[in-house]
């Protein structure tokens, strides 16, 4: 099984609970759809299950699993996750979450059910020699039927820097460097990354002065492609040069220094280690790099000896 990834996960999430009006150019490149960015868009609340796993020593443990991404436009249902590697279990845990979001809307009576299904996709950060191009469950009856409930999948790799910007595929933004990740990890050549991502910077720039991005999309979108970089970069040299091409960080306002400084506070009181309390100020401050929290860290920390 492949390691999981929470700052993906962490992206993805944060950004359909901030910016959900961002996905509905996704939801209509995926599933053909054609509704105009300003339609209501619900996000639903996703259901827990739980589920059994083989740990590494062999023994079994239950995990409470959590659908990605539900959203209702009108009358329909759509469920997206997104998936740094397909681990095995991608179909029966969409199967999962497809019948639970089901039941929410199934209607019955004497002798009758009908369960609605929601349309589902599987985004795929990167690709590897096994990451399918569609996602199948078959459902088989007792009388010899058989019912395939299908998707095709979104592989990122697939698309170019260009094709995101023109269908105005947001979302798919911060992930995008995730391609390059061998290059960037290895301390390699990262001129193409460098490229890719001054391209990204100057067409949010510009939509954003279009009236086409917010203020606070413009800033959160640069942010979440640092936090990416960040995790991607674990500290080496290449951390410092990619962030600083988006602009440095999110971190620019005084409320946000306000907020990094009670992290600190709270978390000295506490008696956390300083590695704990980096650890909080990058997950709780969305694009706050490695060295920029060590330095509010160094500047914070002396004030309170």
């Amino acid at each position: 099984m492949q390691k999981k990834t929470p700052d993906y996960d962490n992206v993805f999430k944060t950004m359909k609970m901030k910016h959900k009006r961002l996905f509905v150019s996704v939801i209509n490149d995926v599933f053909g759809r054609n509704y105009p960015r300003d339609v209501k868009v619900e996000i639903l609340p996703s259901e827990g299950y739980l589920t059994e796993n083989e740990t590494a020593d062999g023994s079994k443990e239950i995990e409470e699993q959590v659908s990605d991404f539900l959203i209702r436009i009108g009358s329909e249902i759509y469920l997206l996750e997104c998936q740094s590697y397909d681990d095995g279990s991608m179909a029966i845990r969409i199967a999962e979450y497809a019948f639970i979001v089901a039941r929410q809307f199934a209607t019955w009576d004497i002798g009758h059910a009908t369960i609605p299904m929601p349309r589902f996709s599987i985004i795929y950060v990167k690709r590897t020699d096994r990451t399918p191009k569609t996602t199948t469950i078959t459902f088989t009856f007792p009388d010899g039927q058989t019912v395939d409930y299908q998707s095709d999948n979104v592989i990122l790799e697939d698309f170019t820097k260009e094709n995101i910007v023109e269908k105005r595929l947001f979302p798919y933004i911060p992930f995008y460097i995730a391609r390059y990740e061998k290059e960037i990890a290895s301390e390699g050549d990262i001129e193409k990354a460098v490229e890719e991502l001054i391209y990204f910077r100057d067409e949010m720039v510009r939509l954003h002065q279009a009236g086409e991005l917010s203020d606070d999309e413009l800033v959160d979108l640069k942010g979440f492609v640092n936090t990416i970089i960040t995790h991607i970069t674990n500290g080496n040299k290449n951390e410092e040069r990619l962030v600083n091409i988006m602009g440095g960080t999110v971190i620019e306002t005084e409320s946000d220094k306000i907020k990094i400084q009670m992290i600190i506070e709270l978390g000295k009181e506490d008696g956390l280690d300083d590695e704990v309390i980096l650890k909080r100020l990058q997950q709780k401050i969305i694009g706050l790099p490695l060295k920029r929290a060590q330095a509010y860290l160094d500047q914070y920390g002396k004030q309170l000896v």
